[in-house]
């Protein structure tokens, strides 16, 4: 989600109410004339959606086998695409051309829907954003620990088991997520783009690379064409694990929310809902590909035991460097990935003096209501510190509103689709098959937290 915030600075600064909105400096709307490409639209697309999900593909690919594992994330990639075309159609309002933009999603449903749907999107918005930050928790934690565990049973031998408590590096990176969700508009640094990017395509490929040389040394690949095999787990286990691993895959793709962003760097012409359509095009290809290489050469390193954090799966021997290096660099991705709510109401700042530096601009409400924020992602990941049910009930609760129920109202509306008209029915058939596949997904993840609840002690199971 940072990769497309330093593109949007330059817009950002300039009043809309410039009077040269007419010369070659400015665009239609009075801002700084947009210079976005096909190239850079799509590249921010695949940095926004390549991130943690990835971790997760290879154990979904065991749940579902590979027959039905590579055809899921087919079918996520084909409706994630599809459906952000139709996104694209709603940037602007009325005429695709000259119509006025929508800076945002919320902007875009405002504009097409309004009314209590503005409302039930920010609520939406607001709970997938709670859920992302516990999510973010989780999987730093699991990632510290890993750097650590490793480094134990590299000075004290394999032979120690080297137990840990997840609960201080989840503190830990509460702390910092409070420091740094006071500096004023964090998620607008320009440099946190490069980080976020370069991390979790470190991350992505190291554990892809290491999917594929251990493929190679075993020189099978394991795994079968229906999944884990009854016995490994019961029959009521298998379908609720089916049903999670949708909602992984759901979590993987997940970007939609930030498309209209995305498309507001684009310039025109042509128009940007044509450059969008070919960006979408070919990101969600490039994402799928790498998407079918880290979940296949997972589940065939793995097999029936495929982690649900591909990189904890290797082990902590030799490469260990390199895993290390991969942890890390998932920490401070998501550190770089984090976004913090705030308001458009409570905006006023107190000037604090800094000997030697510029004053700091205090904001109570940002002070208060962002440090209760992390407080709370932070104490519910103690309390639920499964990361692979976390991100299966992140994928079902975005997958169905955010990625289709919006869009496909937005473009009924904006193209004025008659009611009961073939494009009507497809699209709302559409809808409802989406909506069915969250509800299962988020199912088989509540199922999962229930599974994992029985055998976990809040506050004190060390791993």
């Amino acid at each position: 989600m940072a990769g497309v915030t330093a593109a949007k600075n330059q817009h950002q600064v300039f009043d809309v109410s410039l009077p040269q909105s007419g010369s070659k400096c400015f665009d239609d709307d009075g801002r700084l004339k947009r210079t976005g490409t096909l190239w850079t639209a799509s590249a921010h697309i695949i940095t926004a959606v390549i991130g943690s999900g990835v971790l997760s593909l290879a154990w979904a690919t065991a749940q579902l086998g590979w027959i039905a594992g590579p055809s899921v994330m087919f079918l996520f990639s084909f409706v994630t695409y599809y459906t952000s075309t139709l996104l694209a159609a709603c940037y602007r309002s009325g005429d695709p051309v000259t119509g006025k933009r929508n800076y945002t999603y919320v902007d875009a449903v405002r504009s097409n829907l309004g009314g209590f749907q503005v409302k039930i999107c920010g609520l939406v918005q607001y709970l997938n954003l709670f859920g992302v930050a516990i999510g973010y928790t989780i999987a730093s934690s699991i990632s510290m620990m890993a750097i650590e565990r490793s480094n134990c049973f590299h000075s004290k031998g394999d032979k120690n088991p080297c137990h840990m408590n997840s609960n201080p590096y989840m503190i830990a990176f509460g702390i910092v997520e409070i420091v740094l969700s006071q500096i004023p508009d964090f998620d607008q640094l320009w440099w946190l783009s490069i980080v976020a990017a370069v991390m979790s395509f470190t991350y992505s490929t190291i554990g892809l690379g290491l999917g594929i040389a251990k493929v190679a040394e075993t020189g099978k690949f394991r795994g079968s064409l229906t999944g884990i095999s009854i016995g490994t787990v019961t029959e009521t286990q298998k379908i609720w694990r089916s049903f999670q691993a949708l909602g992984d895959i759901a979590f993987a793709y997940s970007y939609s929310i930030i498309l209209i962003e995305i498309q507001d760097t684009v310039k025109s012409p042509p128009s940007e809902s044509k450059t969008m359509k070919k960006a979408s095009l070919i990101s969600v290809g490039v994402t799928t590909l790498f998407y079918m290489l880290c979940g296949c050469f997972g589940y065939a390193s793995f097999g029936d035991l495929s982690p649900g954090n591909l990189l904890t799966g290797f082990g902590f021997y030799n490469p260990y460097w390199l895993l290390d290096i991969a942890n890390a660099a998932i920490v401070i991705h998501l550190v770089a990935h984090q976004r913090f709510p705030d308001s458009e109401f409570i905006t006023k700042d107190i000037k604090v003096p800094i000997p030697g530096f510029k004053c700091y601009n205090l904001n109570l409400f940002r002070l208060v209501w962002r440090t209760i924020f992390v407080i709370l992602t932070t104490v519910i990941s103690m309390l639920l510190p499964f990361f692979n049910d976390v991100v299966g009930l992140l994928g079902a609760l975005g997958f169905w509103p955010l990625t289709v129920y919006f869009p496909v109202e937005m473009y009924i509306a904006q193209k004025k689709i008659p009611k009961w008209s073939t494009k009507w029915l497809c699209l709302q058939i559409l809808s409802v098959a989406c909506l069915i596949i969250t509800i299962a997904a988020a199912a088989g993840s509540i199922a999962g937290v229930v599974t994992d609840l029985k055998s976990y002690k809040p506050f004190s199971t060390s791993y």
